[in-house]
């Protein structure tokens, strides 16, 4: 199987590092700047509790260098996916799978939703340019649980979790999907195969599209948000009004919010990924993780009034800091 990736960072290099030190598929990467450097240079890298794993790496700046691809993993931040979907053609052909191992919903998640007025969701699709260029029949859904950062270009720090959940966009078990699931699995990962991957994704968002917002604005770990009672009240009033969302779209979530903080509260005292990105100065990943929720809630007019305290704060906190697009 001819895998590429694109997006060689912490989950990108993840996955790129696992499945080209298993051997059992062709693997490259598309990057660019420092990156592609140090994957044409060192190869893939990555630091595990079981030492460094390192495998040959075929990395190209240009899609069309690399040609169409049996899968395609897509790792980039949301905000990156639309200037990416604009050059991923040539690693496109008609039978290729793409699978976007990203934070938060992603651009195809209300396509075909009974009762979801139509168009795509423009807080992570833009101009739906993303689902122009990327055929959603083509696309398996995808759920990372893993923690992993790069220290530097082209090396990867595993944390904890080998989880990678996979599934049909469209819903349902097949063959093709099997496939991938047993490639990941071949390489070391905790793979499973999804009947509901969009129940999976709107699981794992319900957990952190209040602790990402949260820590990053007040730089707390995951314990310290949770251990304030005014906090955690305001984070289970949002999760609560995406529990109503979900109910709308197919993915309704019988746990209460009490027992997701309890969830939560075993990982300790972790940083979450927009906290992460926050303290390097980089673009937090802010639409597709709490914009989304808000937009789909106004789209199916359900209110979102703690989402929307939430996702203002976070926006008006980036923009000073540079780390999300200014008004328009």
């Amino acid at each position: 199987m001819k895998v590429c990736i694109v997006g060689a960072g912490a989950i990108g290099g993840f996955i790129g590092t696992r499945l080209a030190a298993a051997g059992q598929a062709e693997v490259s990467a598309v990057a660019r700047g420092a990156t592609l450097e140090a994957l044409r240079r060192h190869g893939w890298r990555m630091n595990t509790a079981a030492g460094l794993v390192q495998a040959p790496a075929n990395a190209s700046d240009d899609a069309a260098a690399l040609g169409p691809q049996d899968l395609v993993v897509i790792a980039v931040k949301g905000a990156a996916l639309t200037s990416v979907a604009r050059g991923i053609a040539p690693l496109i052909g008609p039978n290729t799978l793409v699978l976007p191992a990203m934070n938060g919903v992603p651009w195809w998640f209300c396509h075909g939703v009974a009762g979801f007025p139509g168009g795509a969701l423009q807080s992570v699709d833009p101009g739906a340019e993303i689902e122009i260029a990327i055929p959603f029949g083509q696309v398996l859904g995808c759920v990372v649980h893993a923690s992993t950062s790069t220290p530097e270009p082209g090396l990867v720090q595993h944390k904890m979790g080998q989880g990678l959940i996979v599934g049909e966009a469209s819903g349902g078990r097949s063959e093709r999907a099997q496939r991938v699931v047993n490639l990941l699995s071949g390489a070391g990962f905790d793979a499973t195969h999804s009947a509901d991957v969009r129940y999976d994704i709107w699981y794992k968002l319900w957990g952190n599209m209040t602790m990402n917002p949260v820590s990053a604005i007040t730089g707390a770990t995951a314990d310290r948000v949770l251990a304030d009672p005014l906090v955690r009240g305001l984070c289970s009033a949002a999760m609560a009004e995406a529990q109503a969302i979900g109910a709308r779209i197919g993915c309704s979530i019988e746990q209460d919010a009490e027992a997701r903080h309890a969830i939560t509260a075993k990982l300790g005292a972790f940083k979450t990924s927009m906290l992460q990105d926050t303290e390097a100065g980089r673009p937090i990943e802010l639409d597709a993780i709490v914009g989304v929720v808000r937009e789909i809630g106004q789209r199916l007019d359900i209110a979102t009034p703690h989402t929307d305290v939430l996702f203002g704060l976070a926006r008006l906190f980036a923009r000073v800091r540079g780390l999300y697009p200014k008004e328009d």
